[in-house]
This record gives structure tokens, sequence and C-alpha cells, in this order.
């Protein structure tokens, strides 16, 4: 499991990222100028939130509502304006680090290696008659980012080492060690500062230093240790005045390397990282494949076998033509190659989120952890409509629920502030809410300033939808302490507002609805023929109460309460607008059956109780299907990601692994313009994910599709193989967790299971469906192990 390069990285979609979920690095690998983009996901502009924005502005939804009603939907957009607030804080890098070569002679047999079995970068070169090597990790054990330069001949290291940053900075230089104070953009006394320090330990030669750089010469070796704290001290403290104490803590990390070796570091680097991702392995064929083609040849060359594979056929699925399997085709000596890309992908996805989601209340980001821009796109914020949470949709089913805490923590944080949110802006004094856009600091109000498009900066469904996280993870954890304590308070506020939010129809007053209403960044066209975005009724708005008060209510039963609220939302929920099916046999998106602006549209925020959620009725399947078909396979990364879950939730292996193969297609970076540039939704030369252009959420996406292909399981039941796609006829996955506090593990042959071992750490009964029949099976004790399991064989 390895991404492997044969040249350096020329830009950031071809560096390779290393991570100890709070900073991370880009490493692009020049013996030249090795450049190693620095980030810390706690480094954003601005500060805490102003609670009392808005205040006043909840007058306005009457407005609204009343102009909704009277059907003038133009002036209903025009008043939503009034409901906007500022603009969300932006994600920006620490600095850059440059190691310099002095030699200059050609370089040749050239490798750079990011190996995910052990979370380590590797850079190999012979260059001047000299074999080079050079070692890379960020480590969560330490806080830190190490690099080790070796040679195999003495007093052959001849190397500048430079600390630099795109924001305001200063760097010194003392005895081997660079130190480097900057703050993010905006007023120095209100935002954010850091400390980065660099350590540099040489065997033999001799080191100097000036301004911000360290030269070593005549070395053997070289240590570089690396180290970086901001004031950030949460989401309600600001930064300079009740922050952290950012220099006394990357000092103190910085001395600390005194009384270690490397070996040490690394070896508890790669204990602490193998004990996440070795949970879970995954082969498809017969046996693991030997990865022995670059990683960006081995991506081109699959890209290549699709689109032939597919030829005409992927402009008629855009056309909302149902393709044939024409992917059956692709067979031969390239399976190998292909299986190899396919699980290297899986893989990846679970590298990225130990990598970037292990810092306390501080979530991935739309970049993960990586950004080399000092204003990211979209402000590298969470972006609540769909990017924040589809990056924790493979997180409890691949093994690694613990990188789900920093999203808990953050969850947390937009309660405190979204009660304000609730009663500012819309008027509500009982629970809480959040919008579009948050950041660092946890913003839940909605942005947009009184001058951009309701279509993205009036939708108040964010808390209602990141809720439902809180609850997978009881759902996969059993942890009925998490439940009461942590869960079932998070969902229960956001389910006070939405009870509050729903009003009575007046055209039909034996419905509920939701006023105003829109569907993530989509417009409609009304049956008179005005383009739109604010609406009464939204599907995707009532899709995600509805989940929510389904999920308050099974909470509520784990937890034995029953109460007035619970009996509230429990007549609401049968009081909800019901799903509709439009003229073309199509899950309506609005409350009528209107045509939408983009049949084509990135979001299906309207099948939301498809998938992710799980109660859209099967009845309503085909619907489903239609709209799929209708809004066709080419998208965006992250949107793709989305759709292989929702085919393969309908039980459509095949067209998901058509999408999975749509994912994994070549984009060149984003600032190559050359004759054969690439620039569309599908995956950079690194694996990240092209939007375009990079958006860490299409790689979860698609890991967590993977996990929908092979297993599903609900507190009802487990189901495996559910959409297994015909190219993966044989292969194996163990680790696997499933909802119920179930591990997996099974082996299948000719598209049917030959053996399976589920295991729980409770004495719980199984229903299991498996090749066609369905079981009611008991685990038992294995063993002396404190472990129950059950298997079979067939």
């Amino acid at each position: 499991m390895r991404l492997w390069y044969d040249k350096p990285a020329r830009y950031f979609e071809e560096s390779l990222p290393i991570g100890n979920g709070k900073i991370g690095g880009l490493i692009y690998g020049d013996p030249a100028d090795d450049i190693i983009n620095l980030n810390d996901i706690t480094y954003w502009t601005g500060g805490p939130v102003d609670n009392g924005e808005g205040f006043g502005a909840s007058k306005w939804v009457a407005e609204i509502r009343k102009a909704l009603f009277n059907e003038d939907y133009r002036l209903a957009d025009s008043l939503q304006h009034y409901l906007q607030g500022g603009e969300s804080a932006d994600y920006q890098p620490v600095g850059t680090l440059h190691i310099i070569g002095d030699n200059k002679a050609p370089v040749t047999d050239y490798k750079r290696t990011l190996d995910i079995d052990s979370s380590l970068v590797h850079i190999d070169y012979t260059q001047g008659g000299v074999r080079y090597h050079r070692e890379y990790f960020a480590t969560f054990p330490d806080r830190l980012i190490a690099i080790r330069l070796t040679a195999d001949k003495p007093a052959s290291i001849n190397t500048k080492v430079m600390l630099t940053a795109l924001v305001p900075h200063n760097v010194k230089a003392s005895d081997k060690q660079l130190t480097m104070i900057g703050h993010a953009m905006g007023d120095e006394l209100e935002t954010i500062h850091s400390c980065t320090v660099l350590l540099l330990n040489n065997d033999g030669g001799t080191v100097s230093g000036a301004d911000s750089t360290l030269t070593v010469s005549g070395a053997n070796a070289v240590t570089i240790y690396l180290v970086n704290e901001t004031s950030f001290g949460g989401a309600r403290a600001k930064p300079i005045t009740t922050g952290s104490d950012y220099i006394e803590k990357a000092t103190d990390e910085a001395w600390h390397t005194k009384n270690v070796t490397y070996k040490m570091i690394r070896d508890r680097h790669v204990s602490d990282y193998q004990r996440f991702y070795d949970r879970v392995k995954f082969r498809l064929g017969y046996q693991q494949c030997d990865n022995t083609k670059p990683t960006d040849k081995l991506l081109k060359e699959y890209t290549a076998r699709t689109e032939k594979a597919l030829g005409n056929e992927g402009a008629a699925a855009t056309n909302g033509q149902t393709p044939s399997n024409a992917l059956s085709s692709i067979s031969g000596p390239e399976d190998a190659d292909d299986d190899a890309l396919e699980t290297l992908y899986f893989q990846y996805g679970r590298y990225l989120l130990i990598s970037s989601s292990r810092y306390q209340n501080s979530p991935v980001m739309l970049q993960g952890l990586w950004s080399p821009y000092l204003y990211s796109p979209w402000h590298g914020n969470y972006t609540m409509n769909i990017n924040l949470e589809e990056c924790y949709w493979p997180a409890e089913a691949v093994n690694l629920s613990e990188m789900t805490k920093p999203l808990e923590g953050f969850v947390s944080s937009l309660r405190d502030n979204g009660i304000y949110t609730a009663r500012n802006y819309y008027g509500i004094n009982d629970g809480w809410c959040c919008c579009h856009n948050s950041d660092i600091w946890a913003k839940t109000s909605p942005v947009g300033g009184g001058k951009q498009d309701p279509k993205w900066c009036n939708w108040n469904m964010g808390g209602a939808w990141v809720v439902s996280a809180v609850w997978d993870h009881y759902l996969y954890t059993n942890d009925k302490n998490y439940l009461r304590r942590k869960a079932f308070p998070l969902m229960k506020g956001a389910a006070e507002f939405c009870s509050e939010w729903l009003v009575r129809n007046p055209n039909k007053p034996d419905e509920l609805i939701t006023a105003p209403s829109t569907s993530p960044e989509a417009e409609y066209i009304t049956d008179k023929g005005y383009k739109g975005a604010t609406c009464y009724g939204g599907t995707s708005d009532l899709a995600i109460i509805r989940e929510l008060f389904v999920n308050v209510l099974a909470a509520a039963d784990v937890l034995d309460i029953k109460n007035d609220f619970t009996k509230k939302i429990a007549k609401q929920l049968e009081e909800l607008h019901p799903y509709t099916v439009g003229k073309n046999g199509d899950l309506n998106e609005w409350y009528y059956d209107w045509d939408d602006a983009d049949v084509h549209h990135r979001h299906q925020s309207h099948l939301y109780g498809l998938y992710p959620g799980h109660t859209l009725p099967p009845e309503l399947y085909d619907a489903a299907r239609r709209t799929l078909e209708m809004r066709g396979d080419e998208s965006t990364g992250w949107s793709t990601g989305w759709r292989i879950n929702l085919w393969a939730r309908l039980g459509d292996g095949n067209h998901a692994y058509r999408l999975y193969r749509y994912l994994l297609r070549y984009v060149s970076p984003q600032d190559y313009n050359g004759p054969d540039a690439v620039h569309r939704g599908g995956t950079y030369p690194n694996l990240f994910d092209a939007h375009p252009p990079f958006q860490i959420d299409g790689n979860f996406g698609g890991t967590a599709g993977v996990c929908e292909m092979l297993v599903r399981s609900t507190p009802d039941g487990i189901t495996l193989l559910p959409a297994l796609p015909d190219e993966w006829k044989d292969g194996a996955i163990t680790g696997i967790r499933l909802r119920g506090h179930y591990v997996v593990d099974m082996e299948w042959k000719n598209g049917k299971v030959t053996n399976y071992t589920i295991t729980s750490k409770e004495p719980l009964s199984a229903v299991v469906k498996v090749n066609g029949h369905t079981k009611k099976l008991k685990l038992k004790k294995r063993g002396n192990e404190m472990l129950y399991s059950v298997s079979n064989v067939f």
C-alpha cells in the first residue's frame, strides 16, 4: 500500500501529505529545492463569533413566509438577504520549509514514496555518485514533523534549511535552530498567532545560521524536528488575551526532542499509526497486488481503460439513459493494476483520516489539513450542507471510531453558538441550528452579507444534519453512557429547533412544512417560468428533519425517555409533508413538481433519506433511482463519492462501481494548462480528490462507497455483499465495523461469501443476510479472549 513516483512534485496536487491531526506537511521532494508546505489545523483568520449578530433579523421570517404563501417567490428570494450575516474565517498555511541541496550534479534513479502501511514518506536518488535517502513523518505521540537526511558516503550532505511563510512573520536563526513567529492575516492584535521551532541535529560536518537559514556542510546525516503551536484556545477564547500560550508550548515541545533519539520518535510514530491502520485489510482478486507502477502512471492507464470501455456511454448516462455494464469488458493482465489502484484508494482514505482528524474540537476542513494557499478555496471552511458530514461517512465503518472525536467536540461548539443563531435569525428560543458555512470559531449564522445568493446562504439545516454523526457513533459502539451524556443532548437540541421551525401549510393545514426553505445550492423553475431558490416544504429539509426525529425517538427509547417533547415530535413526524413523485417518475426536490434549473446538479440533497439516511421508504427506491439517472454520472469529485453510496444503497453495485471508476479518473494539477491537461471531477496525481479544485470529502466519500458496496448494517440487521460489483467477484476484507457493535471479516469467491466471522465485545445476537439467506446468530465467547464471535464457512 504505497503511492510512489519517479520524479519530484511540481504542483501541490502531486505532493505527498503527512499529518498528525494537528500539523501537516506537503512534500514535493526536489533534491535541488525540497519544498514542504506546512499547515496547522488551528491556524485561521478571525476570532470568536459575535453572538449578538443578527439580533432582530427574525422579524423578516414572517415577511418571507407571507411572500411564499402568496406564491411570490421573487419577493421571497429578495427578502432572504435580510437573513444573512458575515462571512466565515479563512484557513491559512503556517509556513514553508525549504531543504536546498548544494550538489549540482544530475539526479538519477529517483523515487518518491508514501508508504501508507507505516505513514512514512521516502525520497531516494543518486547524485554525483552518492545515494541519498530522506525520510519524513508527522507524529502524534511526539507532536512534531521529523525529517532524516542520510547518504551512503560520509561527509556528503551539503544543504541549506530555510523557513518562511506567506503570512506576516519573523524568523530568527540561533544555534542549530530556526524560530518563526507569525500571525494569520488580519489585525495583529486580534488574530491567531503561531510559533514554529525547527531544530537541526547533524552527524559530522558543520552548521551555521543566519536570518531564516541554517547551512549544513559536510555532514554524514541530518535530523530535523519541527514543532508548531498556535494561540487558538477554543472557539470562545480570544487568541491574544485568553488564547493558548503558543510560544511556551512550542518551546516545551522543542526541548522534548533533546531527550529522545530519532529512532525512538520514529518507532513511537509507526506503532501509534499502525494500531489504527492495521485494523482493516482489503484485497481484490486472489492475492494482494504488487504495486509496480508509478501511481500517476497507474492512474492514467486506469483512466484510459475506463474511458475506452465506456466509450460514448458516459454521455448517454449524463443524458439520463441507463447504461449497460460496459465495464465488464475490462479484463486481462490489467486486472491486477485495477485491483491495486482500487484497494490503494480505499486505504488512502483511511490514511488521510488518521492523518487529519485527531485534534480536539478541530475536524477536517474542506482540504483536510493540507492547503498551500494563503486563502484556501471556499475559505477552507466547514461546509455543512454535505461536505463536512461526507468526510466522516467512512470513519466508523473503517474502524477509525476515534477519529470522530474532533467532530463531536466541534458539534458541541456549534450547539453553544447555534442557540443564539436560532434566536436572532429565526425567532426560536428552544434548541440550536447551524447554517451553510462554519469555521474554527464554530460559526453558525447564515453568511452572504446581505448580497449573496439565497440558494446557498440561507440554509439552516446544518445542525440537524451533522448530529447524525454522533448518533451513528452510538450505533457503532453501543455506548449508552456516550449517548446519554454527549449524543442525545446534541440531537435533542437540533430537534427542538426543527420542531419549532416547522409550520402549518396554510393551503393544507393538516401537514407540516418548513418555510422558508432551500435545497442546498439548487434552483427551481416554477410553472410560471421564475427561476429561484426560496420555497416552502423543500424535500431535503423534510428528509433531514424526518431522519432526525426518528433518530431522537430511537435514542430516547434506548435511554427510556418518554416526555412531552418525544410525544410532540412523534406526532409531528406523522404530519410532515410526504415525499412525492414527479411527472418523470423521479423524487420531487420541491414541494411542487417544478423543473430543476440544472437537472444534472451536483447536489442531490432530496435523496438524503436514502443515503446517508435510512428513512426513505423502499417503495420510493424506483423514484430515487430515476432521480439519479436524470442527474447523470458526470459530476464533481465529492458528488461522485455521494452517488457511489446512493447507487450502492439501491443495491446496484455495478453502477456504484462505474462511478467509483469515474471518481478515479486522472485530473491534471489545477495550475497545469499544457496540451494534455484534464480538468474535471476525479483524482489528482497524488490521489487527492478533484472537485475541482481539491476537496478531501471526495476521498472519504469514495472510501465510504467501498464499505457500502461490501457491507450494509442497520440496527435491524447485517447484509454481506449487498451491492457487489461484477468486477469484484473475488476478494476479502477484514476489520470492517458494523452498526450494533460488530466487526466482520469475510472472504468471497465468484460473487458469493465463502466464509465470514462476526465479532463483538458483547454476547450479542446478529441477524445476518448472506448469499440470499437470512439467519439469526448468537455470538459466543471465543476461548479465553474477552470477545464473542460467530463464524460460518460455505
